[in-house]
């Protein structure tokens, strides 16, 4: 994963983020509701797990958006990332505790799943924050609650306020009319991006569990 530095006199996003970062600090929530219908058809039918798809649809979005790739390199460099790949949690539930394992990013869903799939039957027992060590700097947060059907969801985090990348919470799916409805939880940094850009990201992500059947296998290989 290549950083690409940003030089911020010529950036047009300059004075946003200046504003943003240095004047008044600032990041803001948005939590949608996601049509699964779709989706969670089709991944019942193929034997495929639902997390790992959905981790999949929203790093497959985040990578299509500098937005949601800008950040801090270790050194204080401004830039953005080619590519990020998800860290993402697991729950213990005989412990009620919860872990962190990230995943290679590929583009391919069949490639990812493998990935996610050996991850998991490797590090998905080991009962530490971080699983899985050595996780590599391009790399953004992506966890779930799967228990409450939320409305709203927000983190506080209390640092200095300068970490620029997304933050991502599902909840627990329900059913409304004849839909499946996903509630998706995002924190953005508004140095970086605005609630467009938040916007469009949910209405990718739609577009991408409405189309679902152009990037799932089309065969049952890992049941």
């Amino acid at each position: 994963m290549k950083f690409n530095p940003i030089v911020i006199d010529n950036w047009s996003r300059k004075p946003y983020f200046e504003h943003y970062l240095n004047k008044v600090r600032c990041t803001f929530s948005m939590t949608a509701n996601i049509d699964i219908s779709r989706l969670l058809k089709e991944l019942k039918s193929r034997g495929i797990k639902l997390y790992p798809a959905l981790i999949h649809m929203i790093t497959t979005v985040v990578n299509r958006h500098d937005e949601f790739r800008t950040c801090f390199h270790a050194d204080g460099t401004l830039g953005y990332w080619d590519s990020v790949s998800p860290s993402f949690t697991i729950f213990h539930d005989d412990e009620k505790t919860f872990s962190s394992i990230w995943t290679l990013y590929s583009e391919d869903f069949n490639d990812f799943y493998s990935r996610y799939l050996d991850d998991m039957k490797k590090y998905g027992s080991v009962k530490q924050f971080a699983a899985k060590t050595n996780e590599p700097p391009g790399t953004f947060p992506i966890s779930s609650i799967p228990s409450v059907s939320f409305t709203g969801f927000n983190l506080n985090i209390y640092n200095e306020g300068i970490y620029l990348l997304p933050i991502f919470t599902m909840g627990k799916y329900f059913q409304y009319d004849e839909k499946i409805l996903l509630p998706l939880s995002g924190q953005f940094h508004h140095a970086v991006c605005d609630g467009y850009h938040a916007g469009m990201l949910y209405n990718e992500l739609q577009f991408r569990a409405d189309a679902c059947t152009e990037w799932l296998p089309n065969y049952t290989a890992f049941r």
